[in-house]
């Protein structure tokens, strides 16, 4: 009995001894830098020096993004106002003449139109018109011409003269609130293609004309342009390339400034020569009396042949420029802190009756 008890304690002691003993081999054999899971070493911090890089870089780009460099704010373009758009008006007259449709005019670079000067841009198909009326504003005649044009509820293209729209800014502004095209025709039509004029006193007189329909109007015109007499400066040719600032001249000429145009004389004028052309842009004056005596016969006549109204609007508005805009002002003598906006109400009051 005491036999067996020794024999069993030995055995458990050898036991013992052979699992510390393989536990002890394995344990030192094994590899102290053997890779972890990959969950593990995604894990890991940082170094502590690519912590700090990291960091550098998110103030970097927030610095970047708050504050562009002057390469891109040197390359990026002012945005071209966009010319406002007219709401539509209801038409009373069944029969009326009326807009077949209207263009909106890209004028980067100074487009020209008109055959009589420019040939590339022929968009008008046959039996198409756009009317167009130069020198306004002006009293009882410019009004003549809106009336026989709201007659028959169709459209035209102004070109203004600045020292007659600083007269009659209230009848300019009649002309573009009934939805209407407003471009410019100088300050005070003079030939630009004189001998007499430098190249400064030109460009002071279509920029001084700019500014002025821009303050008659109380909004920026359209950045269409006609040449007094259709007499073109090849330097303002140029010029208006710049500015982008499309030029018009004209297909049929109503002649309605000579000396004998009656109201039928310019009728006939005007279709004789249509007719022979199948469209075109045409010229006319609303400054002239028998022009606006002859709208609503012309109109009849358009209508009569077949022919439709195209109107011609611009996708931006011309932008003045601030030197010509504040020397307008001086010669008018206007206020620079005007207070013709308030309300009558709020500047007369009457405190006893």
């Amino acid at each position: 009995m005491r036999n067996a008890l020794g024999l069993m304690l030995a055995s458990v002691v050898a036991a013992v001894v052979i699992a510390a003993g393989g536990w002890f081999y394995y344990s030192a054999s094994a590899d102290p830098g053997a890779p972890k899971t990959v969950a593990a070493r995604a894990a890991d911090p940082l170094p502590a020096q690519t912590k700090i890089a990291a960091k550098d870089d998110v103030a970097t780009t927030a610095a970047i993004a708050a504050k562009p460099t002057a390469v891109a704010q040197a390359s990026a373009p002012t945005p071209a106002p966009v010319a406002p758009v007219q709401p539509k008006q209801a038409c009373a007259n069944p029969n009326a003449l009326g807009v077949a449709r209207v263009v909106e005019i890209d004028t980067t670079g100074g487009p020209g139109f008109g055959f009589e000067h420019f040939k590339q841009f022929d968009f008008l198909t046959d039996k198409e018109v756009v009317l167009t009326f130069d020198d306004g504003p002006w009293p009882v005649n410019t009004p003549a011409v809106l009336k026989a044009l709201a007659d028959e509820c169709t459209k035209g293209l102004f070109f203004s003269v600045g020292k007659h729209a600083t007269y009659h800014p209230e009848i300019l502004r009649q002309v573009l609130a009934q939805g209407h095209t407003v471009g410019t025709h100088t300050w005070s039509h003079v030939n630009l293609n004189s001998k007499k004029m430098t190249e400064q006193q030109v460009k002071d007189e279509v920029e001084k004309g700019f500014s002025a329909v821009r303050f008659a109007l109380g909004t920026n015109p359209a950045p269409f342009f006609r040449f007094p007499q259709l007499q073109h400066n090849p330097a303002m040719v140029t010029y208006f390339g710049t500015r982008n600032v499309a030029m018009f001249s004209t297909d049929i000429d109503s002649f309605d400034f000579r000396k004998g145009a009656t109201p039928e004389k310019i009728v006939e004028t005007v279709m004789g020569r249509l007719d022979k052309l199948g469209k075109g842009i045409i010229l006319m004056h609303d400054f002239q009396k028998h022009t606006g005596e002859a709208m609503p016969a012309l109109l009849a006549r358009l209508k009569a042949g077949g022919y439709k109204v195209v109107q011609m609007k611009a996708k931006t508005t011309l932008q003045t420029l601030p030197e010509y805009d504040e020397a307008l002002m001086k010669d008018m003598k206007v206020p620079t802190a005007s207070t013709n906006t308030r309300p009558i109400s709020s500047v007369v009051q009457t405190v006893s009756q």
